[in-house]
């Protein structure tokens, strides 16, 4: 499978996503802002969240009312942090300028076809999405690889994600849905079964505080780690506190960099670099 110009599996480069999601607070500015962080980081990719407010919410839930920096209701907010078509233009124009891809999830089909015009290289499924089957029809028609999210789903329900999608150009996620996640529920072990079920190229998203386990995800073999980004986690918004900063995504992607290298080939055998110390230590060498 390959988004863009990345190969995503065993024996390739470990593919980093910096998930903006709604963390760019419904302002261009910050959103590049993130795009140029994420890139000086050293992530090969950043997502983002669309949704046709009407479509993905009920006019109940719109109508709640819930201050905040747009206006007196949740539709005032959920409005307020859709990026219009000329943000996302903006977008497309500066990811190509600094040499990053950028894709996004989309939360129905409307928001498809929206990501389609730009000619993204992959949608993300999140996790709320994976029981969509329209969702799921509608990506896998465009004939474009997809990420499927794992988190808050059973076995079964992923069986069934597959049945309709199929397996064809896809990658799945590890993920626990828990923000943040504690350590003693990420389960990375889980990852590794769904690896093994699945038989195709798997990765993991977290939402956990600390850059280690990422690192430690790729040693049990993701060959993909998704994490939620941010310039400040002091910032207004419900995403913030659970993404990690510019310093922490640059310690993250130079954490995974070394675990790859790490990692080795499997070949076990005497390296050039020990026979110096081979030579003067051994004793005798009579075996």
């Amino acid at each position: 499978m390959k988004i863009g110009k990345h190969s995503i599996g065993a024996g390739n480069s470990t593919f980093i996503i910096a998930e903006i999601g709604i963390n760019h607070n419904g302002d261009i500015k910050i959103a590049k802002d993130l795009i140029a962080a994420a890139k000086k980081a050293g992530c090969d990719a950043v997502k983002f969240q669309k949704r046709t407010i009407e479509v993905v919410y009920t006019a109940d839930e719109l109508a709640q009312p819930r201050e905040n920096p747009f206006g007196a209701t949740n539709g005032d907010l959920k409005r307020g942090l859709e990026l219009s078509l000329e943000a996302y233009k903006e977008i497309d124009s500066y990811c190509k300028e600094l040499d990053i891809i950028w894709f996004a999830s989309p939360w129905d089909e409307a928001s498809v076809d929206f990501l389609e015009q730009f000619n993204v290289p992959c949608h993300k499924i999140a996790a709320p999405s994976l029981t969509d089957a329209g969702l799921l029809k509608r990506i896998r028609a465009t004939g474009k690889p997809a990420i499927l999210s794992t988190g808050m789903s059973e076995l079964q329900e992923v069986d069934k994600a597959l049945d309709v999608f199929g397996k064809d150009n896809l990658a799945i996620m590890h993920c626990v849905s828990q923000y943040p996640a504690a350590p003693e529920n990420i389960n990375l072990r889980a990852m590794q079964t769904k690896a093994t079920r699945y038989g195709l190229p798997t990765g993991y998203s977290g939402h956990e505080a600390d850059t280690i386990i990422s690192a430690i995800a790729v040693g049990l073999g993701a060959c993909m780690v998704e994490r939620h980004f941010t310039l400040d986690r002091d910032m207004w918004g419900s995403d913030h506190k659970v993404s990690i900063t510019p310093d922490e995504m640059t310690t993250l992607v130079n954490n995974i960099r070394m675990t790859e290298k790490a990692l080795g080939d499997a070949n076990p055998a005497c390296l050039d670099v020990e026979k110096p110390a081979r030579d003067k230590l051994r004793r005798v060498n009579s075996i």
